[in-house]
């Protein structure tokens, strides 16, 4: 395990578990909301953002979180390692909740409120992303993957590293 990605719906907590394997591999960690966003809840240009993806995938070691369904692809490509944590909506609902208000190193800002848009993209995440996910899994299936189906079994995983 040397080039990972951690995919799955927001507020799984893929940055919390990414931070975990982080610091039990000693592996640098990239989050992609990071090299997406600014602190004004803008975003960088799409050279920008690929550039700095590209940057991190250059090295020999990585730890990438983030879905980001249109460089998933090149993630997945370059990686030897996924994790999917694949849990139930309301899992994923009760994570954004969970974080609001609180300053996170995977972010460039503090999240408050509700976001309604975001909020409906998490409720459709297993209609129109998940599928998509899973046909990447599938063509890139040679790859060491695990998937997730609660938050026990990913912190059973890291236990045992």
């Amino acid at each position: 395990m040397n080039r990972v990605i951690v995919i799955g719906c927001p507020g799984s907590g893929k940055s919390e578990f990414s931070r975990a394997l982080a610091a039990k591999t000693g592996i640098p960690l990239f989050h992609l909301d990071t090299m997406y966003w600014n602190a004004d809840r803008t975003t960088v240009d799409r050279a920008v953002f690929r550039g700095r993806l590209n940057e991190a995938l250059r090295g020999e070691r990585w730890i990438i979180d983030g879905n980001y369904l249109s460089t998933m692809e090149m993630r997945m490509a370059a990686c030897d390692t996924v994790f999917f944590l694949d849990y139930p909506l309301a899992v994923c609902l009760e994570g954004v909740r969970a974080r609001r208000g609180k300053p996170r190193p995977d972010m460039p800002w503090i999240e408050e409120g509700e976001d309604a848009e975001f909020i409906r993209f998490i409720e459709n995440y297993a209609l129109d992303s998940r599928p998509k996910v899973l046909e990447l899994l599938e063509k890139y299936r040679d790859r060491e993957i695990h998937i997730f189906k609660t938050r026990t079994e990913a912190e059973d995983y890291l236990s045992g590293l």
